[in-house]
């Protein structure tokens, strides 16, 4: 598996754009351009968050990929993501202008289509269908542009992770909802990847993010660009840069025992991994989770009481509060509600999914264990 890796100090044109001709030089990507291509690029536009904080992709990023489409004769560009709310028109206006990649436009398209299909998965998967948003099904060719990041659910979020946004709005939470434990999560994820099925997959690490991620952490620069055709094997080399274990993450893991990850099998292109790497800060959500320590004899008795014991728990700061209602919008449980402009939340019935983190924008919810 070729994985590229180039360096890029800081977000400007200048030094993105020649980072990204390299990468897709090395993995021969013009070979697959044609006229009249319809390409799709899938960033990740969890909220309305600007580009400099770690929580979106740049839109740099996205800029020098174009350019370098256009500059091989394709000219249907559509970006199409549905973020962590809802999926429509003045939802998603103003995702694509406080996320910077408003500014793209002419030269890609943003997605104004807000229908979705149902498609079918391959015998044997544990979902039978997805109900994918229509452009990535109408594409020649998927450009899965990603943000490097933790995750307080699945630990690592990377290019498998990413492509959950191509579930349209609040169906994401119904699929926290139906799958609430992180196996059969992550097992969803990745068929779920396997059914879109991205050509490319591009990271963007120049900045990271680490502890509360996906939307609640702090800034951990990297300062790479990574590409691969890949994106199974990719995940698992971009957890290790980030000083994670691939197989303590679930969906890596399962990736691995599933032959979708070929980690024996990396050929790096372009710089060398830097010596002085910092591992990130991980989530509360797993810093407090210690089951890991328990030997595996011992693992399935233990997490039986564990389970119980020490599930953790969304914590609202009321101080911080401000009643905007996302959390409540997000809980695919429906266990929180508003009331005196502050949210209120019930133990019993949450799935400890962590949605109402991810998608408060004021980081008002922590994480609290029930013992």
């Amino acid at each position: 598996m070729l994985q590229t890796l180039y360096h890029v100090q800081e977000y400007k044109e200048e030094l993105i754009y020649p980072a990204i001709c390299k990468a897709l030089e090395a993995l021969d990507i013009a070979k697959d351009m044609r006229p009249g291509l319809k390409v799709v690029i899938k960033p990740n536009l969890i909220m309305a968050k600007k580009p400099e904080f770690p929580v979106t992709t740049h839109p740099l990023v996205i800029k020098a990929v174009v350019r370098w489409l256009n500059g091989h004769g394709v000219r249907d560009i559509t970006l199409a993501e549905s973020s962590g709310g809802l999926y429509n028109a003045e939802y998603m206006k103003n995702i694509y202008n406080v996320c910077g990649v408003k500014e793209l436009s002419p030269n890609l398209k943003l997605n104004m289509d807000f229908s979705a299909r149902t498609v079918a998965c391959p015998k044997g998967f544990a979902n039978h269908s997805f109900h994918i948003i229509t452009p990535v099904l109408d594409a020649d060719y998927v450009i899965n542009i990603c943000k490097l990041k933790t995750h307080a659910m699945t630990g690592y979020s990377g290019g498998i992770k990413n492509l959950f946004g191509v579930i349209p709005g609040l169906e994401k939470p119904q699929m926290h909802y139906l799958w609430p434990n992180l196996h059969d999560f992550s097992r969803m994820l990745l068929e779920l990847a396997q059914t879109v099925s991205p050509q490319l997959t591009i990271i963007d690490a120049i900045d990271a993010m680490e502890g509360n991620g996906p939307t609640g952490g702090t800034s951990h620069p990297l300062y790479m660009l990574l590409a691969a055709r890949d994106l199974y094997t990719q995940d698992y080399f971009a957890a290790k840069l980030m000083g994670i274990d691939p197989m303590k993450i679930e969906m890596i893991r399962q990736a691995v025992e599933a032959g979708l990850a070929r980690p024996s099998e990396i050929a790096l292109i372009g710089d060398a991994v830097p010596e002085n790497l910092t591992p990130f800060q991980m989530p509360d959500t797993k810093k407090l989770d210690f089951t890991g320590n328990v030997p595996g004899f011992l693992q399935k008795p233990f997490l039986f009481f564990a389970e119980r014991l020490m599930k953790s728990y969304p914590q609202v700061n009321r101080d911080k509060c401000v009643g905007c209602g996302k959390c409540a919008e997000s809980c695919p449980a429906h266990v929180i509600k508003i009331e005196n402009k502050k949210a209120k939340f019930r133990k019993k019935g949450c799935i400890s999914c962590f949605c109402c983190q991810e998608m408060c924008p004021v980081k008002a919810i922590s994480v609290k264990k029930a013992l």
